[in-house]
C-alpha cells in the first residue's frame, strides 16, 4: 500500500516538473501575451465580415492552435539557441536549456515539431494566414534570435515584427487582411513593443551586459534608452483614431491610456530611481495592451 502510495507521488511530482519545465521553456506568459492578439484578430474579423462565431469553430480550433504551436516552437528554438545566454543571465536560470531537465537534442527537436505542425494547421485554416504566421516565426528565431540580438540595439525593432504580425494571422483566417483594422492593430503591437522592451532591458540591464546582450541600455545607456520610450509612446497617440469604427468611447479610453503612457515615459527623464521607473513601465504596458484588446473583443460580442 505505501510503495503504491509513494509511486503515485513520484508521478506527480514528475509531472509537476514536466508541466513546469514546458511552462519555462515555451516562456508561458510570452506565449499567452502573443495567442491574445491573433483571437482579437480572428473576432473582430468575423465581426467586420459579418457571420457568427458559431460558423467559423472549426477554422477557430485550427488558428488559435496552429499559431499557438507555432509560436511555443519558435520560443523553444529560441532558448534552444541561446542557452549560453540563459546561463548567464538570473531570470532565465530555470529554464529546462540551463537545468538539463530536458537534453538539448529533445528541445530541438520539440521546437522542429511544433514549428511544422503549428504551419500546418495555420496552411490547413488559410494559406494567408500560414504566410503571417510564418512571417513571424522566421523574425523571431532567424532574424532576431539568431542574427540581431547579441550584435546591434536594433534586435529589438526587429523582433517587434515578429509580435506585430500576430492580429494579422487571426485576421486573415477570416478574410482579406488588407482592412484598416488589422493593419492599425499590427502598427500598435509594433510601436508598443518598444517600450515595453526598453523596459525590461533596463531592469536587466546588469544581466543583459554580463550576457553580452547588444540591448538599447547596454549600448547606448539608460538615458537614450528613456529618451527613445518617450519618442515611441508618442507615436501612439494619434493611432486609435484610426480605429473609428469602435465609437468613441473606444477612442477616448486608448487615448487616456495613451497620454498616461507617454506621461510616464517623459516622467523617466526626472525620476533618479531608473530601475523604478522601468517596473512602472513594464507593469503599465503590460495592462495597457490587455485592457486594448479585451475592450474591443467586449465591444463586438454581437457574433455570439
Amino acid at each position: 500500500m505505501q510503495k503504491t502510495m509513494e509511486r503515485t507521488i513520484e508521478k506527480e511530482q514528475s509531472a509537476s516538473t514536466l508541466a513546469t519545465d514546458l511552462k519555462y521553456l515555451f516562456k508561458g506568459p510570452v506565449l499567452v501575451a502573443n495567442v491574445l492578439p491573433v483571437f482579437a484578430g480572428f473576432w473582430l474579423a468575423i465581426y467586420f465580415y459579418g457571420g457568427t462565431f458559431a460558423e467559423y469553430i472549426s477554422l477557430f480550433f485550427l488558428t488559435m492552435v496552429g499559431s499557438t504551436l507555432l509560436m511555443a516552437g519558435a520560443l523553444t528554438l529560441n532558448n534552444w539557441y541561446e542557452v549560453d545566454l540563459d546561463r548567464v543571465m538570473k531570470r532565465t536560470q530555470q529554464r529546462p536549456t540551463v537545468t538539463g531537465n530536458i537534453s538539448m537534442v529533445n528541445i530541438l527537436k520539440i521546437g522542429i515539431g511544433l514549428s511544422v505542425v503549428g504551419f500546418l494547421m495555420l496552411y490547413a485554416a488559410t494559406p494567408s494566414a500560414a504566410i503571417y504566421g510564418f512571417v513571424g516565426w522566421f523574425t523571431y528565431v532567424v532574424l532576431y534570435t539568431m542574427w540581431s540580438k547579441r550584435k546591434y540595439t536594433l534586435n529589438t525593432v526587429i523582433g517587434s515584427v515578429s509580435g506585430a504580425v500576430t492580429p494579422l494571422i487571426g485576421w486573415a483566417a477570416v478574410g482579406p487582411s488588407y482592412h484598416m483594422v488589422p493593419i492599425v492593430l499590427a502598427i500598435v503591437l509594433f510601436i508598443w513593443q518598444m517600450p515595453h522592451t526598453f523596459a525590461i532591458a533596463i531592469k536587466k540591464v546588469d544581466e543583459y551586459r554580463a550576457a553580452g546582450v547588444a540591448m538599447l541600455p547596454v549600448v547606448k545607456g539608460i538615458p537614450m534608452t528613456k529618451r527613445q520610450s518617450i519618442v515611441y509612446t508618442a507615436c501612439l497617440l494619434p493611432l486609435p483614431f484610426f480605429l473609428a469604427a469602435f465609437g468613441t468611447g473606444f477612442i477616448f479610453l486608448i487615448t487616456v491610456m495613451n497620454i498616461g503612457f507617454f506621461v510616464l515615459a517623459v516622467a523617466g527623464l526626472f525620476m533618479k530611481d531608473d530601475f523604478k521607473w522601468a517596473h512602472w513601465m513594464f507593469l503599465y504596458s503590460v495592462n495597457y495592451m490587455t485592457i486594448f484588446f479585451m475592450s474591443m473583443i467586449l465591444m463586438t460580442t454581437s457574433i455570439l
